[in-house]
């Protein structure tokens, strides 16, 4: 037996959250689903995904019962993938776990090999749920704007949600590659830590949020977004010519009210991140990156970290917009 979160529900066929609860509670290894590899997990996180299938906020899971839990990292305890033997450290993010395969927040997980990489050796177990999805797809996001040759000496770039885990990583990594970037949030209360972060200057989100215009004045060189709708649409019309914006998440809603007039006058680039399910390559060169272009000493800054217990409680929060940056969960307290 061993601990996990559980997402159970009545009537599993029915769309409303009606009988919908998740707990902590004991799990039998016979209840593991389907996999080549089983993992002893050590570390997981609670991502924004984490929180809308755990307090029910949002049509995440995709079958009942469900672990949550879209990173993890842990221990190969049986192996029958030529890839992996037991004892080896391996690393997890994304795939659809969580949602439509028992994730990482429980002290076990079986999984299929070809969703693992090796634990990367310039991080530790606890170290690497600190960066998780969320540094994961902030470097992802990194990658894009190089690729589309946005460099330091062209500008300033914009990063939304700065105080969110994909936002945080974003700024990080990009201060220390020489960019100057200017980080837009809804709690400007966290200027301090946005800074020591490397932002150069703090923006309200507000000024970005509203319906706008189709084009407007070329600010930004380039930019990554967690936001979407109108604060994606507003990025757009403020971006350079030939600039790039990453856009890696919806946090203001799925919706793109905007023009195609940045597209065809300034010629941008809108870049979308997937970090679901990356390629092995993609995902080995991102973590590579991340070994080499992010400050490991942020990540006490970045991150904390909680037990198993605190995890359906700390989900709440997060939904609530009061936690910042990443959630480390140790799942063995």
């Amino acid at each position: 037996m061993f601990k996990g979160i559980l997402i159970e529900k009545d009537d599993p066929a029915s769309r409303d959250m009606h009988g919908y609860r998740a707990s902590l509670t004991e799990l039998s290894e016979d209840s593991l689903p389907q996999g080549d590899v089983t993992v002893n997990v050590s570390y997981s996180t609670l991502n924004y995904k984490d929180g809308l299938a755990i307090t029910g906020a949002g049509p995440i899971v995709r079958s009942f019962p469900m672990v949550p839990g879209v990173d993890l990292v842990g221990t190969v305890s049986a192996s029958s993938n030529d890839d992996f033997a037991v004892g080896d450290a391996v690393l997890l993010n994304g795939w659809g776990v969580g949602e439509g395969h028992w994730g990482g927040l429980a002290e076990k997980a079986r999984l299929q090999g070809k969703c693992l990489i090796a634990l990367p050796k310039a991080f530790t177990p606890a170290q690497a749920m600190a960066i998780g999805t969320a540094g994961y797809t902030a470097m992802l996001a990194v990658m894009a704007l190089e690729n589309n040759g946005v460099t330091p000496d062209k500008g300033d770039v914009l990063v939304t949600g700065a105080n969110g885990g994909v936002g945080s990583f974003a700024v990080a990594i990009l201060a220390k590659l020489g960019y100057r970037v200017v980080a837009s949030t809804g709690r400007l209360g966290e200027t301090d830590y946005l800074k020591q972060l490397g932002a150069a200057e703090v923006i309200d989100r507000a000024t970005l949020s509203e319906p706008g215009k189709p084009l407007t004045k070329e600010r930004w060189a380039g930019a990554i977004d967690s936001i979407g709708s109108h604060t994606l649409a507003n990025i757009c019309a403020a971006t350079r010519y030939r600039g790039t914006v990453a856009a890696c998440g919806l946090a203001q809603g799925m919706d793109f009210p905007g023009s195609v007039a940045p597209f065809i006058l300034r010629g941008i680039t809108l870049a979308g991140i997937d970090s679901v399910t990356r390629p092995r390559a993609d995902r080995i060169e991102a973590w590579e990156r991340l070994g080499r272009d992010l400050d490991k000493s942020l990540l006490p800054l970045i991150s904390r970290e909680i037990g198993l217990s605190e995890v359906i409680d700390t989900a709440a929060k997060l939904m609530n917009g009061t936690v910042r940056g990443r959630v480390v969960v140790d799942v063995r307290r």
